[in-house]
């Protein structure tokens, strides 16, 4: 899964929305936003639930239990034959005989 900074450029890019207007829309100065999202700063969640309003998208705690779920899901692997597919990940994680 992508790091939570390339998800939010991700959806800044397909919400076609620039640093800018998402600061504005949060009502944050466009260099105090960059630094939160860069990881050198602590973000509030408070932050991180207005920028998830600003993109149309929510940010949320998963239990590690239903991680997997959650990633096959996203993967778009949660219905049809691909289901039960073993994603690159786990079969890269599969030891080697």
């Amino acid at each position: 899964m992508a790091s939570f900074q390339a998800q939010l450029q991700a959806r800044r890019a397909a919400r076609k929305a620039s640093l800018a207007e998402v600061a504005r829309l949060i009502g944050m100065a466009p260099s105090n936003l960059t630094t939160a999202l860069s990881g050198r700063s602590d973000v509030r969640a408070s932050t991180l639930e207005a920028i998830g309003a600003a993109l149309d998208a929510e940010w949320v705690l998963v239990p590690r239990e239903h991680l997997l779920a959650v990633r096959r899901l996203l993967e778009g692997k949660d219905s049809g034959p691909d289901r039960d597919a073993r994603t690159s990940v786990e079969m890269f994680l599969e030891p080697q005989p």
